[in-house]
Formats: C-alpha cells, structure tokens, sequence
C-alpha cells in the first residue's frame, strides 16, 4: 500500500509538472535535472572481443601510438633524433662570484641632494648610506650592494660624506675635491639586508675571500680595512667618548721613513 500510495504521489506531481507553464516552476535540488545530452556513456576499453573494444583497445597493433604514456610530448621533443639543445657545445659560464651591484652617478645624488630627498648634512659620523638611497628611491634594489660611478662629476656641489660597496677613481676624487669623503665598506647578503632594514642589533661580517680582503684594505679604493681608515675610525671613537675633543693630525709616513733608508742613499736617489 505505501509503494503504491508513493507512485501514485510521484504520478500526480509529474501532471502537475507538465501543466505548469516553466516559468512558473521554481527549481530547487529536488526539481532540477541533469540534460539528457549532457553525459555521455564511459567507453570501456579491453572488456573482450564482444565489446567492440577489447583485444588491443582500440590501439592497433605495435608503433608509437600503441605505448602507454604517448601523451604531449615535452617542450623541445623533436621525434626522437638529436634536439637543438644538445647538439651544439655549450658557451661561456656561471660565475658563482659575480657580484650585481647598483650604480649611482655624482649627478643624481647631487639632483637628489638639491630636492631634499636625501640629507644632505652628512658627516663621517652620520653619513649618507644604501638605505638612504633606496628609502629616496634613488636606486631602486641594492642587488649586492651600491656602486659609486663619477658621471656628473662636474655638477657635484655638496661635500658629502658617504659609504658605499664600491666606488670608481674619479667619483673619489670628485667627492674628496668638494670636501667630502668616500668610505667603501664590504656587505654580505645578511648585512646588507640589516643595513637597509634599519637593525644594528647583528655585527657585520668580515670579508673572507682574498680579492675583497685585498680590495678593502687598499687606501687607494679608500677601503674600510685600510691602515689609513682604522686610525680615522679609532680617532673618531676616541674623540666621541672623551667629548668634542680638537682632531689629531696624524703623520703621513713615506715609504723611505717606514723602511729607514739612510739620507745620503735618498741624496743618491733623488740625482738619479
């Protein structure tokens, strides 16, 4: 009785169905259908030779096709024989030591000194820095650290104190002719990220490969590790913890003192 009572409820909900005009019906979970069209029988593959597809599976016999995985070849098959990309010797190298850095000439300093965008009362104590650079947006990424390079030499007005990676010859000279003075401070990845982060908590590594132990150490590149700035940097600690003290004038020793060459062999010398 209740299946029956069932069938004749589904019977009566269909004629209802079939009267009401269909924007009328209000489609709900229990309403809606799947479109007749929409699924399409599975093929079934390899079932035995009764349905048409089994055996070989609709592949055929042998040849590429017939393999499994025969799929969309990868980017640069070319059918089997050779690809380009190995046919030919390789060219040049990776340098595992190259270093990117980013370039700023003396005329965009000196342009961005002149707006305001970086201080510019600088002082060996407080000088000019990659992150003032990239806070100005005077260089957008510091990559491995910011080259000083000298185009604009002529337009560089200010006397500006600041510390760099690298700096070239001629921006040296341009800056120390304004007065001012150039420092070239060696920074790892982590260093420079702390540099430019504004965090002093951390101490700067030192530099452990021989080219940039050499290189900072030079006075000629006015390098951090240089005889030179060492006893600038103590005088400096030296000044700052006794007060504002008159700066010592520290002797400039030739080559001839250092090495105590008598004065009658620089006589001899010096009329060569």
């Amino acid at each position: 009785m209740l299946r029956a009572g069932m069938q004749n409820l589904c019977l009566m909900k269909r004629a209802c169905l079939a009267k009401t005009p269909l924007s009328n019906v209000v489609r709900t979970l229990a309403t809606t259908a799947t479109a007749s069209a929409a699924l399409k029988p599975q093929k079934r593959l390899g079932r035995g030779p009764s349905s048409g597809r089994g055996g070989t599976s609709t592949r055929g016999h042998k040849g590429q096709s017939s393999r499994s995985g025969n799929g969309k070849p990868y980017a640069g098959f070319e059918g089997g024989q050779t690809p380009i990309t190995k046919r030919y010797p390789k060219r040049g190298f990776t340098n595992p030591t190259a270093k990117e850095w980013a370039p700023v000439n003396l005329d965009r300093l000196q342009h961005w000194i002149d707006q305001g965008r970086i201080p510019a009362a600088s002082s060996p104590e407080n000088p000019i820095t990659a992150k003032h650079l990239l806070d100005s947006k005077c260089v957008h990424n510091v990559h491995d650290g910011v080259k000083l390079l000298g185009d604009g030499a002529l337009e560089l007005s200010s006397p500006i104190h600041i510390v760099v990676s690298r700096a070239s010859k001629s921006a040296i000279a341009a800056i120390e002719k304004a007065g001012g003075s150039v420092v070239c401070q060696y920074y790892n990845g982590l260093a420079l990220r702390d540099l430019v982060h504004g965090r002093t908590d951390r101490k700067s590594a030192a530099p452990m490969r021989k080219p940039d132990i050499l290189w900072y150490s030079d006075s000629r590149n006015r390098g951090y590790l240089s005889p030179l700035a060492e006893v600038e940097s103590r005088a400096a600690k030296r000044a700052q913890l006794r007060g504002s003290q008159p700066t010592v004038e520290y002797p400039v020793f030739k080559l001839d003192d250092m090495l105590h060459v008598p004065k009658h062999a620089q006589s001899l010398r010096n009329s060569k």
